[in-house]
């Protein structure tokens, strides 16, 4: 690799929900998670400070092809891409009432609100960038939400690492991964060939946004915004419920 470390890697590539429940089986000893999966996790993963999405403006939306108003949601067959997305937390937050959800991959909810195979889509990553161009319609910004409820911008994945590793292994792996978000934002040619090989859009311009978007500031390091967020969804995730109450530090920095 480019940066240097004495740590053997192995690439483990998957969909969000995927590795949400390799890390539920304790599989993989580093992962991305979702937040949400990741507030049922603190037991057996802590977060790394480096490589969060987090940010304004980038939440996951709600869509369909009729129109429907937010009363409509309730009883609306909804596709979301995955139960332990942060995607579909933020749906339990803005309409805890809407129970009538089918889970799908991510990359085929778009396709299944133009089929009318279901009412509405909850859509991620790259999606919100091509989503009317299909003629498809916003029903509601769920970042927006959030942010509007807290302040605060949005968190939606991190990498976690395994509680059982040494700590000198995930302070490590942190320190790597830091590097690795700051090299790729100073030489973004540098990996490209590597992100198109595995993105779903593969239009240069949607890739590009996509990046833009979810790679800021809060990867390099969350900073005490981002803690804050992270923090505040955690503690509104356990007081509805929604997730088990933990109380130690989660954060390797």
């Amino acid at each position: 690799g480019l940066i240097e470390t004495e740590l053997e890697i192995e690439p483990v590539i998957a969909d969000v929900e995927e590795l949400n429940q390799k890390a539920f089986a304790g599989e993989l000893e580093v992962t991305k998670l979702s937040y949400h999966a990741l507030g049922h996790l603190l037991n057996k993963y802590a977060l790394l400070d480096a490589g969060s999405a987090l940010g304004n403006n980038c939440g996951p939306l709600l869509i369909s092809k009729r129109h429907l108003e937010k009363s409509d949601v309730a009883e609306a067959r909804i596709a979301i891409p995955g139960k332990y997305t942060t995607a579909n937390f933020l749906l339990s937050l803005a309409f805890p009432s809407a129970k009538h959800k089918v889970e799908m991959l991510f990359s085929d909810i778009e396709d299944a609100v133009l089929n009318e195979s279901v009412d509405a889509g909850l859509i991620i990553h790259e999606n919100r960038f091509t989503y009317q161009s299909k003629g498809l319609r916003k029903i509601m910004d769920l970042g927006e939400y959030w942010e509007s409820t807290t302040g605060l911008p949005i968190p939606l994945g991190g990498i976690a690492i395994r509680k059982d590793l040494p700590r000198d292994v995930q302070v490590e792996f942190n320190r790597i991964l830091r590097e690795s978000v700051l090299f790729a934002r100073a030489n973004p040619e540098a990996t490209t060939h590597y992100i198109k090989k595995y993105a779903q859009e593969m239009d240069e311009t949607v890739m590009h946004s996509h990046i833009n978007l979810y790679v800021n500031d809060f990867t390099v390091s969350l900073g005490e915004t981002g803690e804050t967020a992270v923090k505040e969804l955690f503690s509104m995730a356990q007081e509805k419920g929604i997730t088990p109450t933990y109380t130690e530090n989660f954060l390797i920095n």
